[in-house]
């Protein structure tokens, strides 16, 4: 199959493998040099967010199932003392890197053009935590929110669960958890996200554009998954696209790029949504890689991805 670059992301491109040549390398296998390039990255990306002023935050813990102590960081404007939506969001990552400092610029700016209050989770990462106890993390701060709805002014009926590339794997699963245990939900809002553990190329026709690699993925899987990495014992929870029941989930809003290596099991999982009457808007972006949208927040491609979030954000 023949791909091609969206044009305004040529230079950004040809500029990331300049830096790249300079950055640590991301070795197949080793989570760590993956783990350092990638919060690098992050760091960087964190910068080019357009600036936003008025948003407030205040620091949280919930409780995991094993008794972990949580991270939660409340993002609201503090316009509106009736009951509202929210989301809980789970960063991306690989599920190996990344932490809330690196989103704190995307959601606040989530924030401030939607105008409704992120909960965001600092979810432990693989290797230190694994399999499902990253999901169990963002599930608990799901329930830590419907717990404390009156005092932060949040409807329980208007919550979404949201996530970002590695963070769409614990935010899908929450999800799942969700319905399971009849905590209503008002939407799953997945971002090119990470779903299946099996996904592992190669693809040398999209190789040149990548910037999640399939080692990158072989690599986080592996550390997620443990024991279990390969088999057929992976539980839905940990990678969701494991599911077989998808009936009575939350409706979903998914977005991938034609450029990524996730955007078939994105696909996949609309449509296996869809089967189930799940309602499901899906975008699958032209000539864009992953995560082009925090690579080049001002493109046109970046730009049309975020007023459809925005928009979907705003009608909860």
């Amino acid at each position: 199959m023949n791909y091609t670059l969206d044009p305004e992301l040529v230079p950004l491109l040809a500029a990331r493998t300049e830096q790249a040549a300079g950055a640590p390398a991301r070795e197949r296998g080793d989570w760590k040099s993956i783990r350092e390039a990638g919060n690098l990255g992050q760091a960087a990306m964190a910068a080019l967010v357009p600036p936003v002023t008025g948003i407030k935050t205040a620091t949280y813990f919930a409780t995991a199932p094993d008794g972990a102590r949580i991270e939660l960081r409340w993002y609201t404007t503090g316009e509106s003392t009736a009951p509202g939506p929210a989301v809980v969001y789970a960063h991306g990552g690989g599920m190996i890197l990344g932490d809330l400092d690196a989103y704190d610029t995307l959601l606040s700016w989530y924030v401030a053009h939607s105008r409704v209050p992120f909960l965001s989770v600092g979810y432990r990462l693989a290797p230190e935590a694994t399999g499902i106890m990253l999901a169990g993390d963002v599930f608990a701060g799901l329930t830590w929110l419907t717990d404390h709805a009156h005092e932060l002014a949040v409807d329980t009926g208007r919550i979404a669960v949201m996530g970002d590339s590695g963070g769409g794997a614990p935010a899908a699963a929450t999800a799942i958890l969700a319905r399971d245990r009849h905590i209503p939900l008002a939407r799953q809002i997945l971002v090119y996200p990470m779903l299946d553990d099996r996904n592992q190329g190669p693809d040398p026709a999209r190789e040149p554009f990548l910037t999640w690699t399939y080692d990158d993925n072989y690599t986080a899987w592996k550390v997620v998954l443990g024991d279990t990495f390969d088999t057929a014992d992976v539980s839905p929870i940990a990678a969701p696209a494991r599911l077989t029941d998808f009936t009575g989930l939350a409706p979903a809003y998914i977005d991938t790029g034609d450029l990524d290596i996730f955007r078939d099991e994105d696909i996949a999982y609309a449509a296996r949504l869809a089967a189930a009457g799940v309602p499901v808007e899906l975008h699958v972006h032209p000539g864009v890689p992953h995560g082009w949208d925090r690579l080049a927040p001002r493109s046109g491609a970046a730009r049309r991805a975020f007023a459809d979030r925005i928009r979907t954000l705003a009608a909860l």
